[in-house]
């Protein structure tokens, strides 16, 4: 089945009761048994409901997965996979990572002796290095958020499973649209469902997508026992979103390669970073792993002037300066004062992220409008 087929049908099958072709929002918290025991799938709304029994199939079906768990946010699903390990284990992650990841990482879960690395893995021999036994997990992004690095997940994976280490990918900048990364040896994908496959700016919610029962069981398990459950409402509100993934996707990445095509000509760009430009360093595997490139852009100005970015962060009209990505609408923001002010200036300028860098997600507008949009602002 080709992925536009599946997005419109991944998961969702007529209501047996009315011969609804979408599946119904079951807004109910319990269910009547017949018997204690004697029930129909179904006891109580925080371990199972119909509506988000629905995404999760959905969910793994289209990552070409077997087994999907949503959460009510993507750092719910990041909390679960990380859950799974022990005091003393070590988690070997990207260096350039969105910075709520670095938070839950290095503010909560070191303070319970779960030990983590973080290192350029754009360079897979540096992962070769600084792996041991005591790596129970990798933890890949790619693209990474904000500077648009590119891991090769087929390599790394590899390496991870000679130490018997996990290989955990959030595959939220790519969408299941651009790249599969079970399909490239990763044991699990994780997805800010908030980003991309919700792609309205109208939920919050996350993900995990694996092949392996056992890991399985342990999502499910922590899904059900710490409770950070995603409403039926917003199951519902996904499930309809998924429906046009390939048709947005589309759009994103064909406006996102032409908006980074267009800075990269400006006169006043310093550097534009977007993984399907030749000239970038990852474009390489980037082509090899990926269907399209995406919609996601960071650029600097010559100069590296923080007056000048600002001016550009408040002076557009169609690129709403907020947090977030992936939604319809095109968005700009500020990642050092934004969504990585929780990583400390000292580590975002040793991983080369500027103060003064500025990240688009490149919406489905007309891109003459676009264009204009950054024309204006950046004079």
């Amino acid at each position: 089945m080709q992925f536009g087929t599946k997005t419109v049908h991944a998961g969702v099958t007529p209501d047996p009761a009315t011969g609804a072709i979408m599946t119904p929002v079951y807004q109910t918290s319990t269910y009547v048994q017949a018997a204690p025991g004697n029930h129909k799938g179904y006891e109580y709304a925080r371990t199972q409901n119909p509506t988000r029994a629905a995404l999760q199939k959905a969910m793994a079906e289209l990552e070409n997965g077997r087994f999907g768990t949503c959460f009510a946010s993507g750092m719910a699903a990041t909390d679960a996979c990380i859950k799974m390990l022990n005091p003393g284990d070590e988690v070997i992650s990207v260096n350039d990572l969105y910075g709520g990841s670095y938070r839950i990482f290095t503010k909560v879960f070191g303070r319970f002796g779960i030990n983590f690395k973080f290192i350029d893995m754009s360079d897979p021999a540096v992962l070769r290095r600084e792996i041991s036994t005591k790596t129970k997990m990798i933890w890949i992004e790619t693209p990474t958020n904000p500077l648009m690095k590119i891991a090769d997940i087929s390599v790394l994976a590899s390496v991870a499973k000679e130490f018997g280490a996990l290989t955990a990918v959030d595959n939220t900048f790519a969408s299941p649209y651009l790249q599969n990364p079970l399909d490239l040896g990763a044991d699990i994908v994780v997805h800010s469902i908030t980003k991309y496959l919700g792609g309205h700016s109208d939920v919050i919610m996350g993900c995990t997508v694996v092949n392996d029962a056992g890991l399985d069981e342990q999502l499910k398990f922590l899904q059900n026992s710490c409770g950070a459950v995603p409403g039926p409402q917003d199951c519902f509100l996904v499930l309809r979103g998924l429906k046009t993934l390939h048709l947005r996707m589309q759009r994103h990445c064909e406006n996102g390669s032409a908006i980074a095509k267009y800075l990269l000509r400006h006169p006043r760009v310093e550097s534009v970073m977007y993984p399907g430009l030749e000239s970038h360093p990852g474009h390489e595997i980037a082509k090899r792993q990926m269907r399209d490139f995406g919609g996601m852009v960071s650029f600097t100005l010559k100069g590296d002037s923080m007056d000048d970015a600002m001016r550009v962060l408040t002076g557009t009209r169609l690129f709403s300066l907020a947090e977030s990505l992936g939604g319809v609408e095109s968005l700009i923001g500020h990642p050092a004062s934004m969504t990585h002010a929780s990583v400390p200036v000292e580590e975002r300028v040793k991983n080369g992220l500027k103060d003064s860098l500025i990240r688009l997600s490149v919406g489905i507008e007309d891109i003459s409008d676009l264009v204009s949009d950054l024309e204006n602002a950046i004079g």
